[in-house]
């Protein structure tokens, strides 16, 4: 069906992920030299307090939604663009819904006059002339030229004027050159529009299809631009992120708490500091500023969201941050069911092909809703353990293995239910287990050798190390744009915290 290679190309958005890591790590050196960053021997010194005027904070909104939008494209490796869903009952929706009847009702008026009036026909027209033509490349000069020439307004008019216009050819036109122009996933919409014999029908229908293809091409520029922006957002965001600080001077001041209270903690677990000797100012390895930044990273993943302002360099992904510390929420809860269960059933259950999966899809099943105020988690894991308990008898039955007895079944409900203490063993020692894995992971992510899943973390494996990859490559991006500002304030604390007590 296609012309020209015309259609967008679904299946090939720019270069592969692996392309792109080796872009980001090659040019990290380049972006640190040539892009605008703060002094790096300490944090830059807070200007008095400005006026600004109207327009310069229009702009300066304009500049961090631009950023926003960038910045989304950039690491929502899914992005995809969806057309607004109005709520039902929404006043929005039941206004557009009364202005669109009324459109369509007024075209079909007219196409019943006798002769038919086509004026609204004509303007529909002239819309999708424009909108197919927004569809072409530059060098599509015949379709150009094909659809400029037979969607041609004052022809179509003077057509109308002499009663010779045929609304049915110029429909099949349209819809011939959207088969042409439309990405494969829309053949079967064009080939109902093609079954369409009423007129008005299928102009609603016509539009409701160029709608998809705008989001489809959208979509494509977007996977089209993603390779090339990554090269550009991080000198991007990091010369805006620098206006918004020359206009906002304490616009780092919930970073410096965040690597702060990093240091502090860090310093705290690895004890007192060790005189080897060195000259004074140096640091212990432990608050290495490498350490204290993946130290205050994985701090956002335990944060108060409520409670504690996030900070700012990486407020655009509080959100992200949230869903992975909810995701790891349910992970932990589902590692400690999957740990007391195998151990109460022994080795014969977890080996089994199919098994740990059935098992986890329970489990997720009913720990959806986790973090909603409405949520009991005391009589979920109530009905967790019943549903565990009959599952795994059902299992060691099938295998020929002896069902559990009435004391085992008890001790492992009770085991389960016991999960809902926040100070539970077995909870503690599978969130510490992931945080130690994913410290790991973070402090690893440039090397190739990954560090190995912690015993006891075997059955949700698949799904922490998911969860890493986004969070690490969450983290290497921020770490790409704010390291100039990480540095600088890192040198203020460490060699602070190194200096000679007097």
């Amino acid at each position: 069906m296609s012309q020209e290679g015309d259609r967008p190309d679904e299946g090939n958005p720019g270069k592969s992920e692996d392309t792109l890591d080796n872009t980001e790590q090659s040019a990290r050196k380049k972006i640190r030299q040539n892009t605008p960053s703060p002094n790096r021997g300490s944090t830059p010194e807070p200007s008095p307090p400005q006026f600004v005027s109207v327009e310069e904070l229009m702009e300066t909104a304009k500049g961090v939604t631009n950023m926003v939008l960038a910045h989304e494209i950039v690491v929502n490796g899914g992005l995809q663009i969806k057309p607004a869903d109005l709520p039902e009952n929404s006043l929005e929706k039941r206004v557009r819904d009364i202005v669109h009847k009324a459109f369509w009702d007024c075209l079909e008026s007219q196409l019943k006059e006798d002769p038919p009036s086509y004026d609204h026909a004509i303007k529909l027209v002239g819309e999708i002339k424009e909108t197919l033509l927004s569809f072409l490349l530059p060098g599509h000069t015949r379709l150009r030229n094909q659809i400029s020439e037979v969607l041609d307004l004052d022809l179509i008019k003077q057509e109308a004027e002499n009663g010779a216009l045929d609304i049915s050819k110029l429909a099949e036109f349209i819809i011939g050159m959207m088969g042409t122009l439309c990405a494969p996933a829309r053949d079967e919409e064009i080939k109902k529009l093609k079954d369409n014999r009423e007129i008005v029908p299928l102009f609603r229908a016509i539009f409701s299809v160029l709608d998809l293809m705008k989001m489809d091409m959208a979509n494509f520029a977007v996977s089209s631009i993603r390779p090339h922006l990554m090269q550009q957002s991080v000198e991007y965001e990091r010369k805006k992120f620098q206006e918004l600080y020359k206009k906002q001077p304490n616009s780092l001041d919930f970073v410096t708490e965040w690597l702060q209270e990093a240091a502090e903690n860090l310093a705290s677990k690895a004890g007192p500091a060790v005189d080897d000797g060195a000259a004074s100012g140096n640091m212990t390895p432990a608050l290495c500023p490498v350490a204290v930044q993946n130290h205050a990273y994985l701090e956002l993943l335990k944060w108060d969201h409520l409670q504690k302002p996030f900070p700012e360099t990486v407020l655009m992904d509080q959100s992200r941050f949230q869903e992975m510390q909810l995701e790891l929420d349910q992970l932990i809860l589902m590692g400690a069911v999957l740990l007391v269960t195998f151990n109460a059933a022994g080795t014969a259950l977890s080996g089994l092909p199919g098994f740990p999966d059935k098992l986890k899809m329970v489990i997720r099943v009913l720990l959806t809703g986790l973090h909603l105020p409405s949520f009991n988690l005391g009589e979920t894991l109530a009905v967790l353990s019943e549903k565990v308990c009959a599952e795994v008898n059902a299992c060691l039955s099938q295998h020929g293995f002896t069902p559990f007895t009435s004391e085992k079944e008890t001790a492992l409900k009770g085991q389960i239910q016991a999960l809902a203490n926040p100070e539970n063993t077995v909870c503690k020692l599978i969130d510490s287990r992931i945080q130690s894995f994913l410290e790991s992971y973070l402090a690893s992510s440039h090397q190739k050798s990954l560090p190995g899943v912690p015993g006891g973390l075997g059955p949700i494996q698949k799904e922490l190390e998911e969860i890493a990859v986004k969070y690490v490559r969450l983290v290497d991006y921020n770490k790409m744009v704010f390291s100039p500002y990480y540095d600088a304030i890192l040198s203020r604390i460490l060699n602070k915290e190194a200096s000679p007590q007097l």
